[in-house]
């Protein structure tokens, strides 16, 4: 008997859904479009999980249960009323009122269980006047999917991820900020290892660092339910998101009671985190009013960070949030690394104060919203000669207390969806193999040139408190000196001044011409 291969054109559950949902378009902004297709997925798999429990309870002779939220809560299942139910709403798909059916079982499902208040769209499907036809294609695509079929490879949450990944491609630039790519998250939490403890995320988008942070300890054989995770999100929608991404996961989390600004309204002020991870917006302009914030305890020690920029302002938040031996991971645009002002001197202060432990430049086109290079720092409030054990295994740090590790990842990565970047599992093992390599005792780490370079203290003193990794790892090919995004400037300089000099030319040739009796356009 031929032996049967998977046809080409078979499209993964992932794939098809897609494809559906792009149906609404049109009709509907993929800003909007998301949280329709999230929503529903969402409703499909509580629904799911609602009625595996409901058969559980009629198998152990509990009929009399089976319309008693308390015998779902207690098995983290959530308590769905009739007209909240995936098979009341495939039943309607095609009514004329089918977008008012879906907004009431949304609202329905959160009334019912507290631990997704805020969570859900409130008045989406009915507010954005849907083609009844296309709605209906996309519940029956989403009806097909077993959402328990397969849990070990978590189906609804790859579906999740997916989609997220999707949405933000589709917004594009200045979008987007809602979504950090996936192999930059699984990156940090390699790098920073969130093991057991509380993780922090002060500008939380949907999630992302959460399920990544889970993910690793699953992989690693640890215990979630030895994590406690913490965050915030400005943004209403975001917040949203984050709260179901993390609901059909089983994730239990603090996002604060309502999406709010972390810098104007901080919900965690007392927190003290064993991991932060953030990818917070890069280069936010006019973050607090000139006369705010100015005496806030979390810039204790710190000069105040300027109004024209907040990405110190996001550094100093995630340190005033530390526990005693806690470690930051985050990612900040490349001119963070250098620059005057009170950011020189902030910089100075946390190079000082033993705070900086590495720093790894990526590659360009890795985020959906910006081309730029960026950068991921890591910060450690115990950089000193001590024992951790963790899940039986005992790991002796060696002390660098006084040696800060660069890392240029510019030349990984590899090309996906025609213009971005993604690193490979490879990229990612090698970078986390070296960073470890050089924390710990009994490893033979060493400077690479073009890739790694512990510099001491006092070479970052020399270098005048810079934290540009081409100033201090070794450039066999290139110029081992290029400050990019000093570099850029001067080219964005050179040409302006070009254009400039372009049009004083066409000018004057114009008055050339004026004075001959001849008007012409350039």
């Amino acid at each position: 008997m031929a032996k049967s291969s998977k046809k080409k054109n078979d499209k993964s559950i992932e794939e098809s859904l897609w494809d559906s949902a792009n149906k609404l378009r049109g009709t509907v902004e993929s800003s909007e479009y998301k949280h329709v297709v999230l929503s529903l997925i969402f409703l499909k798999f509580a629904s799911d999980k609602f009625q595996k429990r409901k058969k559980e309870l009629i198998e152990d002779g509990k009929e009399d249960f089976i319309e008693m939220k308390e015998f779902y809560n207690m098995k983290n299942v959530f308590f769905l009323p009739e007209k909240a139910r995936w098979s009341f709403i495939k039943n309607n798909a095609k009514q004329d009122d089918i977008a008012l059916k879906i907004d009431t079982a949304l609202n329905t499902v959160e009334k019912n269980n507290p631990s997704l208040k805020g969570a859900l769209p409130d008045n989406y499907f009915s507010r954005l006047n849907m083609d009844v036809s296309k709605l209906a294609a996309l519940i029956d695509t989403i009806h097909n999917i077993d959402t328990l079929k397969d849990e070990e490879n978590d189906i609804v949450g790859r579906v999740y991820e997916y989609f997220l990944s999707k949405f933000a491609l589709a917004e594009g630039k200045g979008k987007g900020e809602f979504y950090t790519p996936k192999s930059i998250v699984k990156l940090i939490a390699e790098l920073i290892e969130p093991y057991k403890g509380v993780i922090y995320d002060p500008a939380c988008g949907s999630g992302g660092m959460f399920v990544q942070s889970i993910k690793f300890i699953e992989a690693h054989n640890g215990d979630k339910k030895e994590v406690s995770i913490y965050g915030q999100e400005y943004t209403s929608t975001t917040y949203k998101l984050a709260k179901m991404n993390l609901a059909i996961r089983g994730i239990s989390a603090n996002l604060g009671d309502e999406p709010a600004d972390t810098f104007a309204k901080d919900q965690h002020q007392d927190l003290k985190a064993d991991y932060v991870m953030a990818n917070p917006p890069f280069n936010q302009k006019s973050w607090r009013a000139a006369n705010e914030l100015k005496d806030d305890p979390r810039w204790d020690g710190y000069p105040v960070p300027p109004t024209s920029n907040a990405n110190y302002a996001w550094i100093l938040n995630m340190v005033s949030k530390l526990s005693q031996n806690g470690v930051a991971g985050f990612i900040l645009a490349n001119g963070a690394l250098s620059g005057g002002g009170d950011e020189y001197e902030i910089r100075k202060k946390l190079i000082e104060n033993r705070l900086v432990e590495a720093i790894l430049v990526l590659p360009q086109n890795m985020f959906y919203t910006t081309n730029i290079s960026v950068t991921i720092w890591i910060l450690n409030n115990n950089k000193k000669k001590r024992t951790v054990e963790l899940n039986e295994i005992k790991k002796e740090y060696r002390d660098r207390e006084n040696e800060i590790l660069f890392l240029d990842l510019r030349e990984m990565g590899s090309p996906f969806e025609k213009k971005y970047i993604q690193l490979l599992e490879d990229d990612i093992e090698k970078v986390a193999s070296t960073y470890h390599d050089w924390q710990l005792e009994n490893n033979s780490y060493e400077d690479e040139p073009e890739f790694c370079y512990s510099a001491s203290i006092g070479e970052v003193r020399d270098k005048d408190y810079s934290l540009v990794p081409s100033k201090y790892i070794e450039f066999v090919n290139r110029d081992e000196i290029i400050d990019f995004d000093e570099k850029m400037s001067s080219l964005q300089s050179e040409f302006s001044e070009l254009l400039k000099k372009e049009e004083e030319s066409k000018k004057e040739l114009q008055n050339i011409f004026k004075d001959l009796g001849y008007e012409i356009k350039l």
